[in-house]
């Protein structure tokens, strides 16, 4: 009962070539690509959006930043880092005489200075010097009073545990959160799915009391790659600004940054007019450009004016460390090793540019949609088609997906995962192609066992088309041994048949001491019934011309008479038959519905004698056949053929032709007969080039050499 039901149900597939198969797992790889998240295969998925990046980087527009980067030129002058207040203040004092929109530091500076007085006077002795020094100015004082008088924000790293320097508190400028049901500010603002730290590590209270801002640093990493920055994050429970997003409010005066979210999580950050789409948690992907060297310029630049005096103006300047030893070096989507402050200089450019790469909610839905798309056009078509139609049919279906998904983010930065989506539909058309071979296993396993019965009725039937063949070849004369010691004439002949057996015929013999008889035939028809006539009209036409006397129209008329008399299958023969006498080179033909003779001249010129003066023979059977008469001079030769090789024909369907018969023979006017005959069937080999011959291919070539040869 059971093997019944199985086979009931591989025959339901079978019956559908594979498809319910295809369909339930077109079906459930659907569901897959409709899920959120990273997908099913987030690490095809991130290669692939790696590789648009490098193929198509962004293009700079605008250059809305500059970073002012403490080099290994700056460190080699001012020695190393941390410097002192003083001399960061008087960097930032060059900075600001250029009227920059905003500057960013992506530097930490969390403890007091050590170079400055109250630090030195309490690392010394009561005395008056401690006391002249405790009089003087702190330095983080100055620098303060510095940041005070400039448009500074601040950075500040988060961090996931509890370390040394690391607070939850921070001073941050306002994050309002709007919502269907209202605005709010971000401290007071239900919890969104942002990246969150429970400390972070931030500059001292009197840099963050000076600022007019203040940024997280932290990106995402995958694997030690930056490909997604947030906009927004948190520290414990208040909401901060990106340094990117904290520095476009410093620069375009806006009082907050605006978050929109609904019960999905973030769908943008705004400031002022800007207003960029991100991902539920916050985080955009940084849409990378090549890198450039000119979004840098030395601190001993600036420290030195020779940056000019306008360079930095209405910038968003970034002050960070990229010494050996000191910068935060990480790869991004590129590929390129550059410091993180690149990373939120190009989001800044990439802003003003209107650069956005996106991947909406609604693109898995469209990914799903091509998916099943694709899946569905391959599960209904390919069964129908043959192989080498439909592979490349699928094959580009997924070229398609994948110059869709470049398009997609060349034109409008949007992100379309036509990895994943490929990959899945490659599945479907292997789950299919595996059912459909299957089945075509099962077939070509039956039709085996049938082929191998008919191969054994065929093989009888074979053996008995081999001896027919052998019996038939067999009764050709062969040339070389037909006439021993004759130096009058030469004579060679060929008949290749096309299948087991032929229906071309020619034959040849002595009728006297001087007289040789020829001939050359094609019957009516192909295979074995044609064969079979072939020898019984050979036969009749050697035994009448040995009986007879008379001359060739005798031989021919009194043929034509016995084959009507021996013909059950209406079949007919074209034939030409002659006698050369080789003492006086005088030749008599006979031709019944057969291609004209050829007459090659000693000078190499090919004459095409007269054609058939009468019907093929067993056509008409009271017909008198005329007799042709022409003249061999010393060296010339006669050639006889049948139409198996003028119409030989090629795989492109090309005819080998009179023209190029006509022009091998003029060529060969010296060789013996021998060498003609292999010539010409080498030339029609090449011609034919492996093609399946559709006619047997019969030739006779005759020279006479004159009398005198005889006694040479």
């Amino acid at each position: 009962m059971l093997r019944r039901l199985q086979t009931r149900a591989w025959g339901g597939i079978r019956a559908g070539q594979g498809r319910p198969l295809a369909l339930l797992l077109a079906l459930v790889l659907a569901l897959l690509l409709a899920r959120g998240g990273d997908g099913p295969l987030p690490a095809l998925r991130l290669a692939l959006f790696d590789s648009y990046q490098v193929q198509l980087p962004r293009q700079r527009l605008s250059g809305p930043v500059q970073i002012i980067n403490i080099d290994e030129a700056a460190l080699s002058e001012y020695g190393q880092w941390p410097w002192p207040r003083t001399l960061f203040t008087e960097l930032l004092a060059h900075i600001g005489e250029q009227h920059p929109l905003a500057i960013g530091l992506d530097i930490l500076m969390p403890e007091p200075d050590n170079t400055s007085p109250e630090s030195l006077a309490a690392r010394l002795p009561d005395g008056p010097l401690r006391g002249e020094l405790a009089t003087l100015p702190s330095h983080d004082a100055l620098l303060a009073e510095q940041m005070r008088q400039l448009p500074v924000v601040l950075g500040t790293a988060g961090f996931l545990h509890v370390e040394a320097g690391t607070s939850d508190a921070l001073r941050v400028w306002p994050v309002r959160v709007h919502r269907a049901s209202g605005t709010v500010d971000g401290h007071a603002a239900a919890p969104l799915p942002v990246m969150r730290f429970p400390q972070a590590m931030s500059s001292l209270p009197i840099l963050q009391a000076a600022a007019h801002g203040q940024g997280l640093l932290s990106a995402n990493l995958e694997k030690g790659i930056v490909r997604r920055a947030p906009l927004v994050g948190a520290v414990g429970e208040t909401l901060v600004p990106s340094l990117s997003m904290e520095l476009l409010r410093v620069a375009t005066g806006a009082a907050a940054v605006e978050v929109n979210a609904d019960a999905g999580g973030v769908q943008s950050v705004s400031v002022g007019d800007l207003r960029v789409p991100t991902l539920p948690d916050g985080s955009v992907w940084v849409n990378f450009s090549a890198p450039a060297m000119d979004r840098y310029i030395s601190a001993l630049d600036v420290m030195r004016g020779r940056t000019g005096t306008d360079v930095l103006e209405n910038k968003i300047v970034i002050v960070a460390m990229t010494g050996l030893g000191l910068s935060d070096y990480k790869t991004n989507a590129r590929g390129d090793l550059l410091p993180g402050v690149d990373t939120h200089a190009q989001m800044i450019e990439s802003f003003f540019d209107g650069a956005f790469l996106r991947r909406p909610q609604w693109m898995r839905w469209v990914e799903m949609a091509a998916f099943g798309a694709c899946s569905l056009l391959t599960i209904w078509r390919l069964p129908r088609q043959r192989l080498r139609v439909g592979v490349p049919m699928a094959a580009a279906l997924v070229l398609g997906l994948f110059g869709a998904g470049a398009l997609l983010f060349a034109r409008a930065g949007l992100l379309f995962d036509a990895a994943t989506v490929a990959l899945g539909y490659a599945a479907v058309c292997l789950s299919l192609l595996t059912s459909m071979l299957s089945a075509a296993v099962r077939d070509r396993k039956q039709s085996e066992r049938a082929l191998q019965a008919a191969r054994e009725s065929a093989a009888r039937t074979a053996g008995e088309l081999n001896a027919a063949r052998r019996i038939q070849m067999a009764s050709l004369p062969q040339a070389a041994s037909a006439f021993p010691g004759e130096r009058r004439f030469e004579l060679d002949a060929l008949l290749e048949p096309a299948k087991e057996v032929g229906g071309d015929l020619y034959d040849f013999f002595m009728l006297d001491q001087d007289r040789v008889f020829f001939m050359v035939g094609d019957v009516s028809g192909k295979g074995l019934p044609a064969s079979l006539f072939m020898v019984v009209a050979k036969a009749l036409s050697r035994s009448i011309a040995l009986r007879s006397e008379a001359d060739m129209a005798v031989i021919m008329n009194d043929a034509n008479r016995e084959l009507v008399r021996e013909n059950p299958e209406m079949l007919f023969v074209t034939s030409v038959a002659g006698m050369l006498d080789a003492a006086t080179g005088a030749v008599f033909l006979c031709n019944a519905g057969h291609d004209a003779p050829r007459r090659i001249t000693a000078q190499g010129k090919v004459e095409l004698l007269r054609p058939a003066d009468g019907p093929p023979l067993c056509v008409m059977d009271d017909f008198e056949y005329p007799v042709q008469q022409y003249q061999l001079h010393p060296g010339e030769s006669l050639c006889l053929t049948t139409d198996g090789i003028s119409e030989a024909m090629n795989a492109a369907g090309e005819l080998y032709g009179n023209e190029r018969l006509n022009g091998l023979l003029s060529g060969v006017v010296t060789a013996a007969p021998a060498a003609v005959v292999q010539a010409v069937r080498d030339d029609v080999r090449r011609h034919v080039d492996g093609a399946e011959a559709s006619d047997d291919l019969t030739l006779l070539v005759l020279r006479w050499n004159g009398p005198a040869a005889a006694g040479a």
